[in-house]
């Protein structure tokens, strides 16, 4: 039996904050809410928070600043974030995938819809939390992929580098390499990339693949212009070159 993954919700509507705090408090999940960036650092300074719900639109700082502030704090890389947003813009999409967002729902949502998009980040990002209260999350095997001095932990879902430093990756960075160190020498394209993943449920775009690829070569290839671990394969997707032991 585990803590029940306390939630935190960043939103400056208050009616909002009610309504998601009520619904989820209901699901047995821990809840506290922010109005503010401000009010949002001060939670997490206070406790620990398993997940954010993390509005766009806010006054002062907006959601992409605060998502870019939550990856850069000292313990947070596991942290689930989901964009809440009232705009559609697919460009806003791909940026908050960029700045380390796990997932993005568009207003007006639905409460279910938005109680699953939690259950799937936790499972992603918290393995060892339960996501449904007195339900102990499935554990992975453990398995570790060493790939050209670099290595993979599956079960800890970390990464370490050949020099031994951790490198810190977002729930979206460490499926997507996971689904190329699976695959070596295998060329994925984007959809497949996608089901590999997050799954069709999550309806993700061909372009959060590209964003996705680009942040992951930043943090792996020693000139993410001239990759050499995951290259493109020009009109059909990605292939992982590295020697996978």
């Amino acid at each position: 039996m585990t803590e029940a993954p306390h939630i935190l919700i960043v939103d400056d509507d208050a009616k909002i904050r009610q309504m998601l705090t009520r619904y989820l408090t209901g699901e047995g999940f821990q809840v506290s809410a922010a109005a503010n960036g401000e009010a949002m650092r001060g939670c997490l300074n206070r406790t620990q928070i398993d997940l954010v719900l993390l509005d766009l639109v806010l006054p002062g700082e907006d959601g992409f600043q605060l998502a870019r502030d939550l990856r850069a704090r000292p313990g947070v890389a596991k942290t689930g974030i989901i964009m809440l947003t009232g705009r559609s813009d697919m460009v806003d999409m791909v940026v908050g995938l960029e700045v380390g967002a796990d997932d993005y729902i568009a207003k007006p949502f639905q409460l279910r819809e938005v109680l699953a998009r939690i259950r799937s980040v936790l499972r992603r990002t918290q393995p060892d939390v339960s996501v449904q209260p007195g339900v102990m999350a499935p554990l992975d095997a453990g398995e570790v992929i060493r790939f050209d001095g670099w290595r993979l932990d599956l079960g800890r879902r970390e990464l370490k580098a050949p020099d031994g430093s951790e490198i810190a990756l977002t729930t979206g960075e460490f499926e997507l390499l996971m689904t190329l160190a699976r695959h070596p020498g295998r060329v994925l394209n984007r959809d497949q990339l996608m089901d590999l993943t997050r799954g069709r449920q999550w309806e993700a775009i061909d372009r959060s693949i590209d964003a996705q690829v680009a942040r992951l070569r930043r943090k792996i290839e020693p000139d993410p212009k001239h990759p050499m671990l995951v290259k493109s394969v020009r009109g059909v997707g990605y292939v992982f070159t590295g020697h996978v032991q």
